[in-house]
């Protein structure tokens, strides 16, 4: 059964729904109503240029082109959590860089390889979008862990200091600032993980029901997803925290900024 294709007329009345939150922004005075807007016409205008491009990178297929696709994604990736996070660039970009590229290669590896098993480990159509969800993920997660640990670092200096003061390495003092990003980081991934399939659906599921597959396939694909999605998310956290520690502080355990 093909999936219903939705008309560029139909897609209009579905951007109307915007309507809805846009005057509840703009009544509260959230100063959000223009990022809206910007952020779904940017969010279309990439989409379909993204649509046009995979259609010719699953033709071609190519290992080298996939792989160079999938670090693109990690360079856009990386530079949009610094941004979002309002940290360094030049500091902090290969920092978390290299922490979503060896995330992203040893989970790939892992679920294509030995899980999924395609034909060509690499193949587009599974190495692609797979490397996109976990990447978004890892973002999310990134932000909201950089934001916690910066951020408590900021608020509670003197206690950072009083444990290095009273004899603690670095990494001890530092210790309850991480162990505070990654609960604050994957709490809302535990609770959803917890109630899928009871409150909602999800994404790839649904999709690929509507793209035809069944149902039990579907099923299988995202329990494993949201694994390999969890433990990539972990991995690239404390890697990104690890390798910007270093960046972020002297030897003597003293913040650069």
């Amino acid at each position: 059964m093909e999936t219903i294709n939705i008309g560029y007329g139909h897609m209009v009345l579905g951007f109307l729904l915007l309507i809805i939150p846009t005057y509840f922004l703009y009544r509260y005075r959230t100063g959000l109503v223009r990022d809206t807007l910007w952020a779904a016409l940017r969010m279309t205008v990439q989409l379909f240029f993204i649509g046009f491009y995979l259609e010719y990178l699953f033709l071609w297929d190519s290992v080298w082109i996939n792989l160079l696709w999938v670090l693109f994604m990690i360079v856009i990736a990386s530079s949009t959590v610094l941004k979002r996070t309002k940290l360094p660039l030049k500091m902090l970009f290969m920092a978390v860089s290299v922490a979503f590229l060896v995330s992203l290669l040893i989970i790939d590896l892992y679920f294509l390889g030995l899980v999924v098993r395609p034909e060509k480990i690499f193949t587009a159509r599974y190495f692609i979008p797979i490397s996109g969800m976990i990447l978004g993920n890892m973002l999310s997660a990134n932000v909201i862990a950089l934001n916690s640990f910066y951020g408590s670092l900021n608020r509670e200096r003197q206690l950072y200091l009083y444990l290095l003061g009273n004899g603690a390495s670095p990494g001890e003092s530092l210790a309850p600032f991480i162990r505070e990003a990654l609960i604050k980081s994957f709490n809302p991934t535990i609770a959803s993980m917890a109630v899928m399939g009871l409150i909602a659906l999800p994404g790839t599921m649904t999709g690929q029901i509507l793209g035809g597959s069944s149902p039990s396939v579907a099923i299988k694909y995202q329990i494993l997803l949201m694994i390999a999605i969890f433990a990539s998310s972990l991995i690239s956290v404390l890697l990104t925290l690890w390798i910007s520690r270093r960046k972020s502080f002297d030897r003597y355990g003293m913040m650069r900024f």
